[in-house]
């Protein structure tokens, strides 16, 4: 992946007069230069407000925004545009899904299941929602080495389980949780499925009918693309039957001060000017790495990841987290004697940008005992050098204490 490197200007630039070793990818990716480009020729060539619009800047728009939207559709195999609703990211699509479906499904005693390792995310909002209906939470545990215990997953159902809310893969360990089997298991007890991509879609090939999921949501920033965009993926028979999310412009049929008819799918769920530039950079980056092949980004993570993992493993004191075999794009860990962000501020002065804390994942910390892990994460264009960098940078700052 050596050769797409150069797709990405900021690679070359330099902290603190060193090269930079960018090890942040779960929190965001960079962008390359056709992604970059898209926002400015949208800026600067078509720029006009979408739909409605009869003038041609504005169809011209609305055409890159409708082909976007299909680019998606087709990224992650959704059965029809109209199960493609375009969002601010993953935790609006969560929010959208625990308000929306709670209105329409989830009544006092209704029970939802999350894990341990969810992001906050894909927890306060359902909390929120415990505040305006009595719902009770059950939550999965995991194994001493990040894996979800699938036994106690199945017995967690109850006859009032109403829906499962699981991260496909840990934004913390790495973990790839096994999805299509929780999602037959909470299907054969009744309930519905939801999927956290924001950690997956960018790394792997996710295909919601394969899933069999019910929802699935994920961001662009994570996956290439601009910042300000997402993606909730929903049936399209469950999202025909849940309420608007927000109200305003363009998620209407017809209103008057009596009453008020919604505009059909996805629109009902889009109130207000959407991101269309936003929507067609996405589209753009999705181009960028289906062109790559999903399937080759992901053998080249998982080898990064694997490499990293035995590497650090040799540094005296290392603590990792999340000791899955396949596990990706991801390696959580802590030394002995270093509080994690003192390290991750010595590691930025040596021209390494890792993430440190509790990574929204605070329930998670708790189970493993500790307040804040740092975090290494992988992308397309990561090398071994930079972890060979990262190692040995480590190792600099272990001598320090």
């Amino acid at each position: 992946m050596l050769s797409y490197r150069q797709d990405f200007p900021i690679l070359s630039r330099q902290v603190y007069g060193r090269p930079l070793v960018y090890l942040d990818n779960a929190a965001t990716t960079q962008k390359p230069r056709c992604v970059v480009d898209a926002i400015t020729d949208e800026y600067y060539s078509v720029n006009a407000n979408v739909h409605r619009g009869v003038h041609y800047l504005s169809q011209q728009a609305t055409e890159r925004h409708e082909a976007a939207r299909e680019t998606v559709r087709r990224f992650i195999n959704a059965r029809s545009t109209s199960e493609v609703v375009f969002t601010r990211g993953t935790t609006e699509s969560l929010n959208l899904v625990a308000s929306s479906f709670g209105e329409a499904f989830l009544h006092d005693g209704d029970e939802v299941i999350l894990t341990v390792m969810e992001h906050h995310s894909d927890i306060v909002p359902w909390q929120l929602l415990q505040q305006r209906r009595a719902i009770v939470l059950r939550v999965v545990p995991m194994t001493d080495d990040g894996a979800l215990d699938l036994e106690a997953y199945e017995r967690l159902f109850t006859p009032r389980t109403r829906l499962v809310c699981c991260a496909h893969v840990s934004n913390v360990l790495g973990t790839v949780n096994p999805i299509r089997r929780m999602a037959r298991i909470a299907h054969d007890h009744g309930a519905l499925f939801l999927a956290d991509g924001a950690q997956s879609v960018p790394h792997m090939t996710v295909d919601v009918q394969d899933l069999d999921c019910d929802f699935l949501t994920f961001s662009g920033h994570k996956v290439y693309g601009p910042t300000g965009i997402g993606v909730l993926y929903g049936r399209e028979d469950l999202l025909e039957r849940m309420p608007p999310y927000q109200g305003g412009g363009e998620m209407i049929s017809r209103v008057t001060f009596e009453h008020t008819t919604y505009e059909r799918l996805p629109y009902k769920f889009e109130a207000g000017t959407p991101d269309y530039v936003g929507s067609h950079a996405l589209a753009v980056a999705l181009d960028y790495v289906s062109a790559i092949g999903m399937d080759r980004i992901a053998a080249h993570e998982r080898r990064l990841t694997a490499y990293a993992m035995e590497r650090m493993a040799a540094i005296p004191g290392m603590q990792l987290y999340g000791t899955q075999p396949d596990k990706d794009a991801v390696v959580a860990f802590n030394i002995e004697g270093i509080h994690p962000l003192d390290l991750g501020t010595l590691l930025d002065r040596l021209g390494i940008a890792i993430r440190t804390g509790h990574h929204c994942a605070q329930p998670l910390m708790a189970r493993c005992g500790v307040e804040g892990m740092a975090r290494a994460s992988f992308a397309l264009y990561n090398t071994t050098d930079e972890i060979d960098a990262l190692v040995a940078a480590i190792e600099r700052c272990r001598r320090m204490f």
